[in-house]
This record gives C-alpha cells, sequence and structure tokens, in this order.
C-alpha cells in the first residue's frame, strides 16, 4: 500500500488534482478551500455573515 492510499481511508471525500502547473495551484483550491473555513465555522456556529472584530473602514473626502 502506497503512502497515498492511506488517505482514502481516512477521509469520506478526497480530491485528486494530478499534474498540475504550479501557477494553477492556488486557483484550482481556493473554493474547495473557502467551503472548507465555511462549513467549519457554522459546525462551530459563528455567524459567517458578521464577522466578530473586523473593523469598517471609511475613507472620507
Amino acid at each position: 500500500m502506497k503512502k497515498d492510499d492511506k488517505v482514502i481511508f481516512l477521509t469520506d471525500m478526497l480530491i485528486v488534482a494530478h499534474n498540475l502547473e504550479c501557477i494553477a495551484t492556488p486557483i484550482i483550491f481556493t473554493i474547495p478551500l473557502q467551503l472548507l473555513s465555511y462549513h467549519v465555522a457554522l459546525i462551530k456556529g459563528t455567524d459567517v455573515d458578521q464577522p466578530r472584530n473586523l473593523a469598517k473602514s471609511v475613507t472620507v473626502e
């Protein structure tokens, strides 16, 4: 059993991306990581629409 095959038994879902260019990797994984952080916040009971300690900045001309 290869080292990569062990991961399959530890997860419910696995996304495999083969032969990606290094420049494309951040673009490809941005949406799944955003969804992961969204669902973790929901599980923790955090209000995802009004994050705590987020300061608003307004520029007055």
